[in-house]
């Protein structure tokens, strides 16, 4: 066993060392809980988590084995990425050894049973269905026919399964941060479509083949609706599905034409798109002015990570830029 940390410790939903309220607590929430009267006596159970309007962010540990099953009334769709010792996952009769290697993705139509020999500790993101399901239909174009289901396993070594743990990690270490501001509506819509289009588009489901489809050639006036919409919102949160509605394109449609024209994705160019504010908004700045308020004007509420990026795209810091504006030393703008 190794000295690992629980996370997200300031964000304590239930936490509990007795095997029958530990049980009772899980039954409420539609998951049947089993554990050996000799992991009884390790128990720790602890669950830790944030809620967004579409998406639960959580950590999970039983600090012993256990088994769990879920309720086949819960309907929300669940991504497992343990932390330290592998978790056997059963999707649909289908055994998955997870690890930090390697994490299960549940559909509600297929049920989900967790083992764990040790700790068990892991963090989940949990999608809401009716969520999931909008986001499905604004990419397709259409009201999808069929309950959606993904392939159980997802590989967190490399391509989308790596870039999509990271982001995860680096929200949740976001949320732990001391004193950390809370999210604003931008960050967090951009982190909700994030997940949901990265889930959808790039992990296999039983509708990758349609997303895959061209929908009809665009014409540059079409993209053009696209990123006069975008240019003119950047200070509002806005999602896919506004995009695709006011460009009266569909969303994977939408993704194919900014991947092969622009050579990224329309959330991308959103974030591209910010940073020209900020740095124009720095260059233009009022007296009293600092950096954090015009980075938070724009959605970028992780001033650290924000400033890395800021130097990596214009060769200096923000608040180098900002002194720039008066022609003289004002770094404490920057706080």
């Amino acid at each position: 066993m190794t000295n690992f940390s629980p996370l997200l410790e300031k964000q304590r939903i239930f936490g509990s060392r007795d095997t029958e309220e530990a049980r009772a607590f899980l039954l409420s929430k539609q998951f049947r809980f089993d554990v050996t009267s000799r992991g009884a006596k390790q128990l720790d159970l602890r669950i830790n988590g944030i809620y967004l309007s579409g998406l639960y962010v959580g950590y999970i540990q039983y600090g012993s084995p256990a088994e769990v099953r879920t309720n086949p009334a819960r309907d929300d769709y669940w991504l497992q990425f343990p932390i330290e010792d592998h978790i056997e996952m059963t999707v649909a009769r289908e055994s998955i050894a997870c690890g930090p290697d390697r994490a299960a993705v549940s559909s509600p139509t297929r049920g989900l049973v967790i083992r764990t020999m040790g700790r068990g500790a892991r963090i989940n993101i949990s999608f809401n269905s009716a969520a999931l399901t909008r986001q499905l239909a604004v990419l397709l174009g259409e009201i999808p026919a069929l309950p959606l289901e993904f392939e159980p396993s997802m590989d967190l070594t490399t391509g989308y399964g790596r870039s999509l743990a990271q982001y995860v990690r680096l929200a949740v270490t976001d949320f732990e941060r001391a004193g950390v501001i809370p999210w604003d509506a931008i960050t967090t819509s951009s982190f909700e479509q994030f997940m949901m289009c990265k889930l959808l588009l790039s992990h296999p489901n039983n509708y990758t083949p349609l997303l895959r489809v061209r929908e009809r050639s665009l014409t540059p006036r079409d993209l053009r609706r696209a990123i006069d919409y975008i240019e003119a919102n950047l200070a509002a949160p806005i999602s896919i599905a506004d995009i695709a509605e006011a460009s009266r394109i569909a969303g994977r449609t939408l993704f194919q034409y900014f991947r092969d024209f622009r050579g990224t994705s329309p959330m991308r160019y959103m974030r591209d798109a910010r940073f020209e504010k900020v740095r124009d908004a720095l260059t233009r700045a009022q007296p009293g002015e600092s950096v954090s308020q015009v980075a938070m004007r724009w959605g970028f509420s992780h001033f650290g990570r924000f400033a890395v990026e800021y130097r990596k795209r214009f060769g200096e810091s923000p608040s180098e830029t900002l002194c720039r504006r008066y022609g003289r030393n004002q770094s404490d703008r920057s706080r």
